[in-house]
């Protein structure tokens, strides 16, 4: 058995990168760039929403409308609650019941719920968000499960040497899809703008929020569902991974008849390899998940993972779902009152075109590119210091780059003048940049590498969940200073943010360079395997020599 084993993994890391590779990239990213486009189109949107749902001119100052921040933050942040629960569940599912059988569920869940989100009802403004956060939260279930599944399909499908950039790539579509977010919600906002013209909320109070807009919110999270129903047929037709079938099932036949459609040419192996009847399911298990065993081998790799991941996650969510609140305060974009309802989320979703084009997806490819060459571990650790120093530059300067009101012409409209917003938005670019290029693409990979195939699921479902506990965190509590816009505020927020990026730099150092070792020698299951058959060999030769 312990050949057999060994026989299928070699194959598998030597093989050829050949077009099954990329057809499973495509499979499995198009899945992250629903994820991605379903997590942050919200950021779009949420000022439209305040407008249509939330606008009082009974207020002394009537402004065009914002969301109330308990409001704000539960719209923003209630996916991403949905997330941790389905990474940690479906993370445990695929241990138990395989990758294949519940990849098809979680991609289910995300077509509906997104197109649910859309279509979110009630006669009230309150009953309206309240259908939109339900339907969001199982939305971002459905999305949880997705992050160890593809993750671990990728890694177990992929060869020893280029499987840090087949992984990678994968990951690489959540930057696809926050670029499309940003474009859909141009386009569509441009279209409404254009065809329901109203004048600027300074003119007129009411006019200025277009009824229609209420069906341009619903459109942009809608279209959502369409690139993950058109991979669901081809989902469903991906074999197992040869690794959990042969290691997990203990179905050493049918590892090798499924790597022979993978690898497109025939893989046989000795029938005394395969499966009997006498075949324990986990033929390497030796030691239970959590046991004292798991946490004397992998204790600090999970704590590495967990936590790396978490502070990544505190910065990068923080700053993505700031940035309806963080351009305008910046004077990238004009404020509110200047500009009807449609208007104000075109501007918005063209800022973040420009910057996830710019510097968003040019990060996660540039990991691609260069993860097999210098490592996971240099790649985490640049990213999380060049992160702090760009935050900590941003944070320090930031009243400098906003300019002053006191410095603007007397009949001036602006609420800033003097500043420099050409190099915040260089500042802001290059730090999603460095998360990109950096601890965003590694923390999602490493898990996907250093545990053993009947935990492997598990544990970056786990991994995967604090670094949404750490999202939430972004989203609950740092998006409550930037939620006014008021420059002391945002100043205090990204300072704090630099900081905490900076531990991630020091946690970094728990975390185990993964680069050029297959699964099994990262893992040590090459071990088990091995003392497994050593032990049974030693229990047959004891039995021959008693009966003689």
């Amino acid at each position: 058995m312990a050949d057999g084993t060994k026989a299928i993994f070699s194959a598998l890391d030597g093989a050829k990168t050949q077009v099954y590779h990329f057809k499973a990239i495509i499979i499995a990213g198009m899945g992250f760039f629903t994820d991605a486009y379903d997590l942050f189109c919200i950021t779009a949107v949420t000022k439209l929403l305040g407008r249509l749902y939330f606008y009082d001119p009974t207020l002394a100052k009537p402004a065009p409308g914002k969301l109330p921040d308990n409001i704000n933050n539960a719209v923003t942040g209630v996916a991403l609650c949905g997330t941790l629960v389905g990474q940690l569940f479906f993370g445990w599912l695929g241990d138990k019941l395989g990758r294949k059988k519940v990849y098809g569920i979680t991609l289910v869940t995300m077509v509906g719920c997104a197109l649910a989100s859309g279509l979110s009802f009630g006669s009230s403004a309150n009953s309206v968000i309240a259908t939109l956060c339900f339907f969001r939260f199982w939305l971002g279930f459905g999305i949880g499960g997705d992050y160890p599944l593809s993750a671990v399909i990728m890694s177990e499908y992929a060869n020893q040497k280029t499987r840090g950039a087949f992984i990678a790539a994968v990951f690489a579509m959540q930057g696809m899809g926050i670029l499309f977010a940003g474009a859909v919600s141009t386009i569509v906002s441009k279209i409404f703008m254009e065809a329901f013209p109203a004048p600027v909320f300074a003119a007129n109070h009411v006019l200025s929020t277009q009824p229609q807009a209420d069906f341009a919110w619903r459109l942009v999270l809608m279209i959502g569902a369409i690139p993950a129903a058109l991979t669901f047929y081809w989902r469903m037709k991906m074999p197992e991974t040869a690794r959990y079938t042969a290691l997990v099932e203990g179905n050493h036949k049918k590892a090798a008849a499924d790597m022979s459609r993978v690898l497109e040419h025939d893989f046989h192996i000795d029938e005394t390899a395969g499966a009997k009847a006498d075949t324990p399911a986990n033929p390497t298990a030796s030691y239970k998940l959590f046991s004292s065993e798991f946490f004397r081998r992998h204790g600090v790799h999970l704590l590495g993972t967990t936590s790396t991941w978490f502070i990544l996650d505190i910065a990068f969510y923080s700053l993505n779902l700031a940035q309806k609140d963080i351009y305008p305060a910046s004077g990238l974009i004009n404020k509110a009152s200047t500009m009807n309802a449609l208007q104000e989320m075109y501007h918005l979703s063209k800022a973040m075109t420009i910057i996830a084009l710019l510097a968003t997806v040019p990060g996660y490819w540039f990991t691609v590119f260069l993860i097999d060459r210098i490592g996971r571990y240099i790649i985490q650790l640049g990213g999380f210091l060049l992160m702090s120093i760009c935050m900590a530059i941003l944070g320090i300067q930031y009243g400098n780059l906003r300019g002053e009101k006191s410095k603007c012409p007397p009949d001036s409209k602006k609420d800033y003048c003097d500043g420099n917003p050409i190099l915040f938005v260089v500042l802001f670019g290059l730090t999603l940049f460095f998360a990109n290029f950096g601890p965003n693409s590694t923390t999602f990979i490493v898990p996907a590498e250093l545990f053993p195939a009947r935990f492997r699921s598990t544990c970056h479902g786990i991994s995967a969940a604090a670094g949404k506990a750490g999202a939430i965190i972004g989203a609950f509590i740092v998006q409550s200073y930037t939620l006014d816009g008021k420059s002391g505020e945002i100043k205090k927020a990204i300072i704090g943010l630099a900081v905490v990026n900076l531990f991630g730099f020091f946690f970094s150092f728990l975390v185990p360079e993964t680069k050029g070792r297959s699964l099994e020698e990262i893992s040590g299951e090459d071990q088990d395997i091995d003392n497994r058959a050593g032990d049974q060999n030693g229990r047959n030769f004891n039995g021959t020599s008693e009966m003689i």
